[in-house]
């Protein structure tokens, strides 16, 4: 098959011809249809997420036909179409998965990290961490949701009962959960990068009543915020615009340091939280809802050999939306 190889962190990814895996026992062998692009991918291949196993096939925003099915597998028949998210194998044992909080599992493995992703033509997933799509989305519109989507509507929910929300860094995940966010009543106030006045007219068609640069004061204070650009000295601006008792959100698994700030800011009640990854629990809950508000997702196809330029346009921020690769 054809793949996309990330040999060293730094280095471009490599275009070849890989054997095509085998499913092991409980796993299904996809025929990748569609893999959005993830500025968790961007980590990886720029050595900020230091611990991948390499070489590497990238990507965890999969959307694939099962072509063929393990031993002691069930629920799960040639032809279906499943999605593949970032959490891609649990002990099924620890505290944390055994009170439905798997996302911290300790020995965690992760797609397109740990385990080889969907940036190639076919790939193998842990048929658990297997989630059937809705019929609504195409397979280009649906890889968004399965982390862009999934992790921003964990962080909406960890955001509370918030009805005034702040945005911060208007990319994947923030475009589709703004919509969500309008869909349950809430207001949305989206910060951009400075002077990125396409940026705030996108967020504005989604909903958003008040757009401005990262460093604009907001017009009023914010119950919550949910920072999804990686850059630590958004935190305490988030916290400057909160009324007591908000919480900001770190929606991303990467972040530079936190500067440090005075407690002042920070008091009051105000929380700082993070978001680890996602469960099962948040995929389902998350893919029966995006019908329902509908979600749209804005996509900009890629063919599979194109990676390198998909992740430099997200480097350098020239995506409005996600982009997705098609093998």
């Amino acid at each position: 098959m054809k793949a996309m190889i990330l040999d060293r962190p730094g280095a471009p990814l490599r275009f070849a011809d890989v054997r095509t895996p085998s499913p092991a026992p409980g796993q299904l062998l996809l025929a990748v249809r569609a893999c959005a692009v993830c500025r968790t991918d961007l980590h990886v291949v720029d050595g900020e997420l230091t611990e991948p196993v390499l070489p590497l096939i990238p990507g965890h925003e999969i959307v694939g036909v099962v072509e063929a099915v393990g031993s002691d597998v069930k629920g799960f028949e040639v032809g279906d179409r499943v999605g593949v998210p970032w959490l891609g194998w649990t002990c099924g044992a620890c505290r944390y998965c055994l009170s439905d909080r798997e996302n911290l599992c300790d020995q965690a493995r992760f797609t397109g990290y740990h385990l080889d992703g969907g940036y190639a033509e076919y790939t193998v997933a842990d048929h658990r961490f297997c989630l059937p799509l809705p019929v609504q989305f195409d397979d280009a519109h649906a890889a968004p949701l399965l982390c862009a989507g999934l992790i921003g509507y964990r962080s909406l929910v960890m955001a509370g009962e918030a009805r005034s929300l702040g945005i911060y860094g208007f990319g994947a995940a923030a475009h589709i959960v703004a919509q969500v966010a309008r869909y349950e009543g809430r207001r949305v106030f989206a910060f951009t990068r400075d002077g990125d006045t396409e940026a705030q007219e996108f967020a504005r068609e989604l909903g958003a009543e008040w757009t401005g640069g990262s460093s604009t004061p907001a017009p009023e204070e914010l119950d919550a915020a949910i920072i999804f650009a990686p850059v630590g000295a958004l935190v305490p601006a988030a916290l400057r615009t909160l009324a007591k008792g908000g919480t900001v959100v770190c929606g991303g698994i990467h972040m530079s340091d936190i500067p440090a700030f005075p407690y002042s800011v920070l008091w009051g009640e105000r929380v700082i939280r993070s978001v680890a990854n996602l469960t099962r629990r948040d995929g389902r809950e998350f893919l029966a809802l995006a019908p329902e508000v509908p979600v749209h997702t804005e996509v900009a196809l890629y063919p599979l050999h194109r990676a390198n330029e998909a992740l430099a346009d997200l480097r350098h921020g020239r995506l409005q939306g996600a982009a997705v690769l098609i093998p």
